[in-house]
C-alpha cells in the first residue's frame, strides 16, 4: 500500500420504492462521451495530513457544491482501482441533482495544444437504482454498491 495514492468519497443514498444511490458523471473531454463505467461516487485524493473521513466531506463538498448531509456515515470498507485505494462510506440522505454546482479542474485541452481549459468534476449528477448504477459505476468502485446491498 506504500506510495499508493488514496482517495475518499461518499455515496449517498435514499430509499423511494427501492434502494437508489447518487452517483456523478465524471467531467472533462474523456468522458463526455461515456456512459457506462464513467460514473463515480463523489470523492477524490487527500494526503497523509488529512483522515480519510475529512478528505471525503471536503470532496463531496467540492465537487457538488453542496454540504454533506446531516447523518451517520456508514464505512464500505476499502478498494483497490489503478493505482489507488478508495475508501468510501454510506450515507442516508437525499438531495435534488438540479441544485449541483459543481467544482472545475484545469487540463490541457486539446492535447499538446498549450490551451488550459476548465472543465467541471462531474459534468451531471443522478440517482440511480442499485442495479442501474451497477452498470455505470467505474468497475473499481461497484464493491461499495454491492456492500451497501449487502446492509
Amino acid at each position: 500500500m506504500e506510495g499508493m495514492k488514496r482517495s475518499a468519497g461518499i455515496l449517498l443514498f435514499r430509499r423511494t420504492a427501492q434502494l437508489e444511490v447518487l452517483l456523478g458523471h465524471m467531467g472533462g473531454p474523456f468522458w463526455a462521451r461515456k456512459d457506462a463505467g464513467a460514473w463515480s461516487v463523489p470523492k477524490g485524493e487527500y494526503t497523509e495530513d488529512e483522515t480519510p473521513e475529512d478528505a471525503a466531506r471536503r470532496e463531496f463538498t467540492e465537487e457538488l457544491g453542496l454540504p454533506v448531509p446531516d447523518g451517520e456515515l456508514l464505512p464500505l470498507g476499502e478498494a483497490k482501482g489503478s493505482g489507488k485505494v478508495i475508501t468510501v462510506w454510506a450515507l442516508e440522505g437525499d438531495l435534488d441533482p438540479e441544485t449541483v454546482t459543481p467544482g472545475t479542474f484545469e487540463m490541457e485541452w486539446p492535447p499538446k495544444s498549450g490551451q488550459k481549459k476548465e472543465f467541471p468534476e462531474v459534468d451531471r449528477v443522478q440517482w440511480f437504482s442499485v442495479e442501474e448504477a451497477s452498470a455505470k459505476i467505474v468497475s473499481a468502485q461497484r464493491p461499495f454498491l454491492e456492500r451497501l446491498t449487502a446492509r
